[in-house]
């Protein structure tokens, strides 16, 4: 299908909760290719607006207040201004950055649901949720806590089991309370409002399946498997006092549900900011409803069924909005090879990166970067950062800067020296750099962040290898003509790194152009051999970048070394002995050796494994299981597992599972499977 020509390109980054600071996963995932984009498209002169904004509505921060003993517009406020700093302080170059509890969003987010109540395009439906009658309010699904149906898990959630991993409803728990009152709810009749995805999951397969095969694997592979499957209505109103009020008759006490508001949060600040420079941006409607505009939105793999189907089926039901034309999804980044955990302080957070690494904000962008997780999670750790610092950054694109600049400096008192003729050496070295922009565009034009930065750095790379070949310090003194076309040319690559590294590196790329007098720069202008033109004069040279000793290493290694010991000690006294049982309470429970023949993830669940298990019956046993979060399915086949067999069977997903495999819980919520050493026949008990 042929690409269609855009006037303009509306860039958005996913909302940040505004419950939380900002952390290394959320700039790899999302703000840093974001950025990196929009800086291209602008360096090339295209007309591009860039989004962003925090996410303020929701119970997690309701939950948040009532623990701190605070109003939920006091959490936000804190977290706004928190987050909205550190995107400033790492370049993340927002053209406005707004929040969902402004009033033009309030507003907006309003009129978009009334049109949709008005055109009959929301399905009107009476369900029964847990009621709190001390607290007098529905109960969203996290103010619910009960025992977990499947590991008895007494602290699971009403929509999840942090313990075992299984998707839960509130009226699966056994025993449920209210963790606002502690009182046992009751059910009682609520209205709210669906909107019908069913409707359109037609419309979605020919849109997404056919019309975007381009969208990156992993984002079209998970749209697929959802709609490989019946979409059904989704409720887009819930029972809350945080929120914006749903705007229909009868809607007394609700509020739109976060994942229907936060997403026309990105249209509201649009708005807001086209209402307040309109000489500069024009009418927020043109960012929005011209087919001339091409929609972009990064987000993490968490957000994909949010920007890929629900969404897009909110804007066409709506009628006049474009659709996105690519989402270019990030997996997730790990930290020093586990998961990275706000809960668990398992992180580095931006605002403390700085205060520990000061003026290296480059760095971390160059880094995250290189370990960009584009199609698979990928892994950050210390010692990585601190090998491609010290052998890519600084020995490398550095070296090269420094070597060129200072002999100038040294020869020619830091004025570019005339080209003379040139050698089969130079015209080498200049083809070489030359072709570096096809490459380079080639890759950001395909949302290739890694490949692009890799080529990148291979300018500095063709100019070491230039430079050493071509020894001026040696040429000096039988040819000092020649080695002005060697540092002419060394220069002239010097100015090209600038550019080449502008979206990716704008810190240092701006402290480069200061050294070299280039105030500015455009795309246009990459491989050029005449960007210093001879008799132009340089700066005072200067480090580029640093190189990072071990002790800073080390003490960011036992920063997270404490947080890990603090983890347990506190997980440790978290986890209270269960009550005293008489033995013939633990002999009603059959537990026994299972052998693992089959293990696939169940479809549209990300925490389900379904086991084929032969149970030594000569029939196979089904059973599900919450942990694929910690396991592929074909590390498990062939593995002798310990399972209860004896349990009443539950429907999960809509497949039968006939027991519980048995796993033990670490520190850290990771889930291990309980194996067995040596051989043991299929069936054999345990007691």
């Amino acid at each position: 299908m042929e690409q269609q020509k855009f006037k303009r390109t509306t860039v958005t980054a996913a909302l940040p909760y505004a419950n939380g600071g900002v952390h290394i996963g959320h700039l790899a995932g999302v703000y840093v290719p974001a950025d990196v984009y929009v800086r291209y498209l602008r360096l090339k002169g295209e007309d591009v607006i860039f989004i962003g904004g925090s996410d303020e509505h929701g119970v997690p921060i309701t939950i948040r207040a009532k623990k701190e003993g605070i109003t939920p517009q006091d959490v936000v406020d804190r977290y706004h201004a928190m987050i909205k700093k550190s995107f400033e302080d790492f370049g993340i170059s927002f053209d406005v950055y707004s929040r969902t509890t402004s009033q033009v969003h309030s507003k907006l987010a309003s009129d978009f649901f009334r049109k949709l109540y008005d055109d009959g395009k929301l399905v009107e439906r009476e369900t029964e949720q847990y009621y709190d009658e001390e607290a007098h309010q529905f109960l969203a699904d996290r103010y619910i806590m009960g025992e977990c149906p499947h590991c008895h898990n007494l602290h699971a959630y009403g929509d999840q089991c942090e313990q075992c991993g299984s998707d839960l409803s509130p009226m699966e728990l056994i025993n449920p309370h209210s963790t606002i009152s502690g009182s046992k709810p009751v059910l009682r009749k609520t209205k709210n409002w669906y909107l019908p995805l069913n409707e359109y999951q037609s419309w979605l397969k020919e849109w997404i399946l056919k019309d975007h095969q381009e969208w990156r694997p992993n984002v079209y592979g998970q749209c697929k498997s959802w709609l490989d499957m019946d979409l059904q209505p989704r409720a887009m109103t819930r029972d809350l006092d945080w929120g914006i009020p749903v705007p229909v008759p009868g809607a007394e006490g609700k509020v739109l549900y976060v994942w229907f508001d936060a997403p026309i949060g990105y249209i509201s600040n649009t708005k807001e900011l086209c209402d307040a420079q309109p000489e500069r941006w024009g009418q927020w409607q043109q960012w929005w409803q011209d087919k001339d505009t091409r929609l972009i939105h990064f987000i993490g793999k968490d957000n994909i069924v949010f920007h890929c189907l629900i969404f897009p089926v909110m804007l066409k039901a709506h009628g006049g909005y474009i659709l996105p034309d690519n989402v270019p999804a990030n997996e997730f980044l790990n930290l020093e090879n586990d998961k990275i955990s706000t809960s668990r302080n398992w992180a580095v957070w931006l605002h403390e990166y700085l205060q520990d690494l000061p003026g290296k904000q480059d760095v971390l962008r160059y880094v995250l970067t290189a370990n960009a997780p584009e199609t698979k999670d990928n892994n950050f750790t210390w010692r990585d950062f601190q090998e491609r610092n010290n052998s890519e950054l600084v020995a490398i694109y550095g070296n090269f800067v420094n070597r060129a600049l200072q002999l100038t400096k040294k020869y020619f008192d830091g004025v570019v020296p005339a080209c003379g003729q040139l050698t089969d050496t130079d015209n080498a070295a200049i083809a070489e750099f030359e072709d570096v922009k096809a490459q380079v565009e080639q890759y950001l034009d395909g949302f290739k962040f890694r490949e692009a930065q890799k080529e990148a750095m291979n300018l500095a790379r063709i100019g070491n290898k230039y430079i050493t070949e071509c020894e001026p310090w040696k040429v000096w003194k039988t040819d000092p003509e020649r080695v002005k076309t060697i540092l002419y040319i060394s220069l002239q690559l010097v100015a090209n790194l600038s550019i080449a590294f502008e979206p990716f590196l704008p810190f240092s790329s701006k402290k480069l152009r200061s050294m070299i007098n280039m105030p500015s720069c455009e795309w246009s202008q990459l491989g050029s051999t005449h960007l210093l033109e001879a008799g132009h004069r340089l700066a005072e040279p200067q480090l580029l970048f640093e190189k990072i000793e071990d002790d800073v290493i080390e003490r960011q290694l036992q920063k997270l070394e404490d947080t890990k010991k603090a983890n347990e000690a506190a997980s440790y006294k978290a986890k209270e002995v269960k009550p005293t049982i008489d033995f013939a309470d633990f002999e009603k429970l059959d537990i026994r050796v299972g052998h693992v023949k089959q293990c696939e993830r169940v479809k549209k669940s990300n925490k389900l494994l379904k086991f084929t298990i032969d149970d030594g019956s000569g029939t196979d046993r089904i059973i599900c299981s919450g942990i694929a979060k910690f396991y592929e399915p074909e590390q498990l086949v062939g593995k002798d597992i310990l399972f209860i067999a004896n349990l009443a069977p539950r429907k999960l997903m809509g497949i039968e599972s006939q027991g519980m495999i048995l796993s033990a819980e670490n520190y850290d919520g990771d889930l291990s499977l309980t194996t067995i050493t040596g051989s043991v026949k299929p069936g054999s008990q345990v007691g």
